[in-house]
């Protein structure tokens, strides 16, 4: 059996693994793995702006997603974003993706979201990301930029 739940902060140390796989299949820098602890995931939650799930797989922890409330003029209002969505590999044929995904869409109207955002990977080898989101209903709307801020000088 498959369960989708948001986790509390007791359970944040379950998903430490799962975000290190993720990031290190994603060839993530270095840093995401650097900022990756118990205390800054408590911080996010406590934020109260994203809340955090996780997926089981008769009992087993097989998948994670975060999820962002945002607002923008361009997306009409509220809005949610997918941070991060991870199936360990071997899990990855068993529905729990379309699952975790229509649990997203679930949080969306709940939240009268009016989009979800998620930023995949373009290059060759994530073809398959891609036509997964696509076969869930996203629509691909072009490359995320970033500028890092050095907040410590």
């Amino acid at each position: 059996m498959i369960t989708i739940l948001k986790i509390s902060n007791e359970e944040v140390a379950d998903i430490v693994p799962l975000l290190k796989e993720l990031y290190m299949e994603l060839g993530e820098e270095s840093e995401s793995i650097e900022f990756l602890n118990e205390n800054l995931i408590n911080e996010i939650l406590y934020s109260g702006l994203t809340d955090i799930y996780l997926a089981k797989y008769d009992n087993e922890k097989v998948g994670i997603f975060t999820l962002t409330e945002n607002q923008a003029i361009y997306a009409g209002g509220k809005y949610g974003s997918l941070d991060e969505m991870y199936v360990i590999p071997e899990y990855r044929n068993k529905n729990i993706g379309k699952l975790m995904i229509d649990k997203i869409k679930e949080i969306g109207k709940e939240k009268s979201w009016e989009r979800i955002d998620v930023t995949a990977p373009t290059e060759k080898i994530w073809e398959r990301t891609v036509h997964f989101y696509k076969n869930n209903g996203f629509v691909f709307t072009g490359p995320k930029l970033k500028l890092k801020i050095n907040r410590h000088n």
